[in-house]
């Protein structure tokens, strides 16, 4: 017991030295004031940084802190008709912006259910303009056209409480003509994907940027689209606007495009498509003017002006009938008997016939151990009566005659095969097949037997209706091909083409177009009366009708029914293709051509009709009365 108390006290000794040693002391003691040192230091540095070496840097980071730019979006240029009518306008709306300046996540959620928004989509959105940097300055667009009933829950939560991350801002949506009118031409306008700003053409825009996405909006989008604006103002702590301040930038509108569309006869054009599948390309040969072009079925290009919703694109992507194609110049089929002209001028050209060369029809004829049917019995038939009677087994005989390279040449000349060069994109090219074109795409030789039905329009032939427009309009103004535009003064245009065409042989093929629909042709429902029309109808085939005949593939799929047709035959002033597909007959085709170029001939007489005057009063009333002289003075006379 002894012993543990003296240790004890032993403990209790040492722990009171070491408590009371001042060396142990000293040392906290230094220790505080270094840590105190460093502190100060740090103070001090911090101050120096701040307003000696970059005041500038946070001055400026201190204004952008209190005051907020807010854009003001340019409207897009309007796209007007030749004669100046307003084609696609704007319209005034709203457009709900989340400001990244003030952007809360957890605000999402109840703006999402405030405004009928998905959730997970708005989630999505912000998080991938964060992922991609964009300017923090630059907001978000979660919605457009916003109702009065949408405008009103904006207006009572973007306070600085609720929801400071809300901006409305006025914008100007595109607005486009009902019904799909010319929607394939126009095209549409949305924002711009991701996939898009990872391109060249596209790399200098930003997340949100509205751009041009097909037709002419996106072929001319450069100068269709403006240059946004920007508004500043000063905002308190809260986020409250204080003032407005004065070095405002002014959006600037973008610029109008005039088309060379006549507004009258695409309305004709897009009647008489109606219920229909196929294309109309209406153009002035001698310069390429685009007067009218249709493309059936269409799009509301109304859907993209904003956001389009997924259900919608889903809709026309699935759809069947392919309305996001534009017909006129994406649709490659086989010409039919619209090619025999060519065929024509090819044979009389090279020399291989001439216009008294003749072949007696039967209902057909062999060919390499193969028989080929003509669609009649036709007797004996040289060139006139072959292109008015279209007579397949006359351009067997010249087919075979020509061979299918001279057929590729005279083809590939007329511009088959090639794409126009068209102001709109994705145009395609067509198919002109050769020997070389065989052994290239699929390493096999051409065999002669492969001519006969190229003749006549078939085989491996594909032509879009703007190429088959284009390639009669050069024929007919004697062998210039001025290229097609939608755009009066279009720039980048590719030169005219020449070729070296004996004209009495191109006479020599119109003169039978001539009576293909005013002979008792083919085409004899294109006739228009006091003016010539000629024209070539055109009946080509998707698959054999022997083999598909009575099958639910062959009802579904139709022969193409084609018409072309200029006028008048001495100079003309227009070419009109049509596709009907699934028409069957290309006599089906014949008055589609009819009605368009009736509505521009009835055009062209009632602007060429004097105007009426209006009643004039003889000059001698207009005249000013002369001065009153003073009784007095008249007395003194």
């Amino acid at each position: 017991m002894k012993l543990q108390v003296v240790r004890q006290d032993n403990e209790l000794s040492r722990g009171g030295l070491l408590r009371d040693d001042t060396k142990f002391a000293s040392t906290k003691i230094a220790v505080f004031q270094y840590v105190m040192i460093g502190i100060f230091v740090f103070l001090i540095t911090g101050f120096w940084d701040l307003q000696i070496r970059n005041p500038e840097m946070y001055q400026e980071r201190a204004m952008q802190n209190s005051i907020k730019s807010i854009p003001v979006l340019a409207p897009r240029g309007k796209i007007l008709d030749r004669d100046g009518r307003v084609i696609v306008d704007n319209h005034s709306s709203f457009t709900l912006y989340l400001s990244r300046e003030n952007l809360k996540m957890e605000h999402l959620k109840p703006i999402a259910e405030g405004l009928s928004l998905d959730y997970d989509g708005l989630v999505a959105r912000v998080r991938r303009f964060q992922s991609r940097g964009a300017p923090v300055y630059q907001p978000i667009p979660i919605k457009e056209e916003l109702t009065p009933a949408e405008l009103a829950f904006v207006e009572s939560h973007k306070d600085a409480n609720t929801f400071p991350e809300l901006e409305v801002i006025h914008v100007q949506h595109r607005l486009y003509p009902k019904d799909g009118l010319a929607a394939h031409v126009i095209g549409y306008v949305g924002e711009v994907s991701e996939a898009e700003l990872n391109t060249p053409e596209f790399a200098r825009f930003h997340q949100s940027d509205v751009i041009g996405k097909d037709g002419l909006e996106r072929q001319y989008n450069d100068i269709l689209m403006g240059v946004d604006g920007q508004r500043r103002v000063e905002v308190d702590s809260f986020g409250n606007e204080r003032r407005v301040l004065g070095d405002d930038k002014e959006a600037i509108a973008g610029k109008s495009l005039q088309l060379t569309i006549d507004l009258d006869l695409q309305a004709v054009a897009e009647l008489t498509m109606e219920n229909r599948r196929g294309a109309v390309v209406a153009l002035d040969p001698r310069n390429g003017d685009v007067l009218a072009m249709v493309s059936r079925p269409a799009f509301d290009p109304n859907l993209f002006a904003g956001r389009i919703r997924s259900k919608d694109w889903k809709d026309l992507v699935d759809n069947p009938e392919h309305p996001l194609l534009n017909r006129a110049v994406q649709a490659q089929q086989a010409p039919g008997s619209t090619f025999k002209p060519i065929m024509a001028l090819a044979g009389l050209e090279s020399g291989a016939i001439d216009e008294h060369f003749s072949v007696s029809c039967g209902g057909g004829a062999s060919f390499y151990g193969r028989y080929f049917k003509c669609w009649s019995k036709h007797g004996g038939v040289e060139l006139h009566r072959g292109i008015v009677q279209s007579c397949d087994t006359f351009f067997y005989n010249v087919g075979n005659r020509l061979g299918i390279d001279r057929i590729a040449q005279y083809a590939e000349m007329v511009g088959f095969g090639k794409k126009t060069g068209i102001d709109l994109p994705h145009e395609a090219e067509g198919v002109v097949p050769s020997s070389k074109w065989k052994i290239r795409n699929f390493r096999e030789k051409w065999y002669p037997g492969e001519t006969i039905s190229v003749s006549i329009g078939q085989g491996a032939t594909t032509v879009t209706p703007i190429q088959l427009a284009v390639a009669m309009g050069g024929i007919a103004v004697g062998g210039m091909w001025f290229p097609p535009h939608l755009v009066k003064d279009a720039p980048r245009l590719l030169p005219t083409r020449r070729a070296e065409i004996n004209l009495e042989n191109v006479q020599k093929v119109v003169s039978g177009m001539c009576g293909v629909v005013n002979e008792g042709g083919t085409g004899v429902r294109a006739r228009l009366p006091g003016i010539e029309v000629c024209g070539k109808t055109g009946t080509a085939q998707l698959a054999s009708n022997e083999l598909l005949k009575g099958t639910a593939y062959g009802a579904a799929h139709k022969d193409n029914a084609w018409f072309v047709g200029f006028a008048p035959r001495e100079a003309p002033e227009i070419v009109i293709a049509a596709l009907f597909e699934g028409g069957e007959h290309g006599q089906l085709a014949a008055p589609i051509v009819r009605d368009v170029m009736k509505a521009y001939f009835d055009k062209k007489a009632r602007l060429s009709q004097p105007r009426p005057q209006m009643a004039s009063l003889p000059p001698r009333l207009l005249a000013s009365p002369a001065p009153l002289v003073p009784v007095a003075q008249t007395a003194n006379q």
